[in-house]
């Protein structure tokens, strides 16, 4: 699976955000709560829901399933002038991403090994610190084996 390269501009993004790990994975509990309130949004750009994560600066290099980052579940919206009572802003700094356009069960994390162990390496890329997200589409359905979304990993040029 090959990504293409994206240079993405700033969005802006509202939803929740939760403190988690890959052990204590706390996902579902973050979108069950987030869901029933998208509706609350008013300035959506799409109907695209996010998924964000926000690792620390040497998540990947001091890698352990245990480790905490930060969970959203956003959409993305125009402004941020009418942000709904209890929910969070983010502005998401444009940047360099490789996305890769997945088709499959949300469970299956054979993507993601795929990616940083096999893809990256052997690229002209490295990870960037910034925000890894998901864009769950229209094609999306949650754990079914014919889901589609993309994967955007943050890149830089290899130094």
């Amino acid at each position: 699976m090959v990504p293409r390269i994206e240079k993405l501009k700033e969005k802006k993004l509202v939803g929740h955000h939760i403190k988690m790990s890959l052990i204590q994975n706390k996902t579902g509990l973050l979108w069950k709560s987030f869901a029933p309130k998208i509706k609350e949004i008013q300035n959506k750009v799409s109907q695209d829901k996010i998924s964000m994560q926000i690792y620390p600066a040497n998540y990947y290099k001091d890698f352990s399933p245990g480790n905490e980052f930060e969970k959203w579940a956003t959409v993305e919206v125009e402004d941020f002038e009418s942000v709904p009572d209890g929910m969070n802003s983010f502005n998401l700094e444009g940047g360099l991403y490789a996305v890769f356009d997945y088709k499959g069960s949300s469970t299956d994390t054979s993507i993601f090994e795929y990616i940083f162990r096999e893809w990256l390496p052997a690229s002209d890329f490295q990870i960037d610190d910034r925000p890894h997200f998901e864009v769950l589409g229209e094609n999306y359905k949650n754990n079914d084996p014919d889901s589609e979304e993309e994967i955007w990993i943050p890149v830089k040029e290899k130094s």
